[in-house]
């Protein structure tokens, strides 16, 4: 008869210890986000700012954080989807992909530096190249402002689209520390401009469009119907996202939200005191007796 040998004993479930919520739903890792947010002593009480990217099945979404003991408080947001609803990307069209990563975090850069007063100061880079883009302090001036990219969950493999977001932000004029390893098709300690250049204006998107439309134009007419009827093509693409670049650039304000009224609400009655509370029960009684007598 085999022995099997009792792994899990009451000692074992005695020391048991829960992990965190976030940790059982498989959301956060707190290794990393240790490693994020612990602030060195000699900085006692200044806040560690992160730039958060997180993709969803349809969008993009940034943020500005730092972390306190309350929790985690946003200093500025940017979404994929305001590029339709304010910046003049045509269509609901490709609002996840590199190019949305790239503006995304163009928009947050602009965004965070127009809210501290340092988007005069610090332009980044304008004329977008490819080329990595860090920026640098100005004598005299305010330093800039400087945060650490939070992936979360994601893959950082090379050429993912947080690094779209990332190369954004920089370019943005957001100090970030950073290397080129991770760009799209990058070797060791060097990337190419040029195919960078095209993932920001999305010609890889374009490229595929083309190749799709002479080998299955059914497919493509599926695949691209958004596109299509946006026209968006890929003779266009290019110019299609340095229009959205452009109106990023000359308004990165986020538009205050309208405060919704749900009508005027009724005026709670003032409670009474004791002796009106006993004068009311005293009428009460007083009625009941006149009601039982004429009865």
């Amino acid at each position: 008869m085999a022995f099997v040998k009792l792994v899990k004993s009451n000692a074992y479930f005695k020391r048991y210890q829960t992990k965190y919520r976030r940790r059982r739903e498989g959301k956060t890792d707190y290794r990393a986000r240790k490693r994020l947010i612990t602030q060195d002593k000699s900085k006692f009480n200044t806040p560690k700012y992160r730039m958060i990217v997180r993709i969803s099945n349809r969008y993009v979404q940034c943020q500005i954080a730092h972390s306190t003991i309350k929790g985690d408080f946003i200093l500025t947001q940017a979404h994929s989807k305001e590029l339709t609803t304010k910046y003049g990307l045509a269509g609901n069209v490709g609002l996840k992909n590199w190019s949305a990563c790239y503006a995304t975090g163009l928009l947050l850069a602009r965004r965070t530096l127009k809210k501290l007063g340092l988007d005069k100061i610090y332009e980044g880079q304008v004329e977008v190249d490819g080329e990595d883009y860090q920026v640098e302090e100005v004598e005299d001036k305010a330093r800039p402002f400087k945060v650490c990219l939070d992936v979360g969950l994601a893959t950082t493999s090379t050429g993912a689209r947080v690094f779209g977001a990332l190369k954004g932000a920089l370019d943005g004029g957001l100090m970030i520390p950073h290397s080129v390893k991770r760009y799209p098709a990058a070797e060791k300690d060097s990337c190419d401009p040029e195919l960078l250049r095209k993932y920001i204006y999305g010609g890889h998107v374009g490229e595929y469009m083309e190749v799709m439309e002479e080998d299955d134009e059914e497919g493509y007419k599926t695949h691209f119907a958004r596109y299509i009827e946006a026209d968006v093509t890929a003779e266009n693409m290019e110019d299609t996202w340095k229009d959205v670049h452009t109106k990023i650039r000359a308004a990165p304000e986020q538009a205050a939200k309208k405060k919704t009224t749900f009508g005027k609400k009724t005026p709670k009655k003032a409670k009474m005191s004791a002796s009106q509370r006993r004068d009311r029960v005293s009428q009460k009684i007083a009625t009941h007796v006149k009601k039982m007598e004429n009865a």
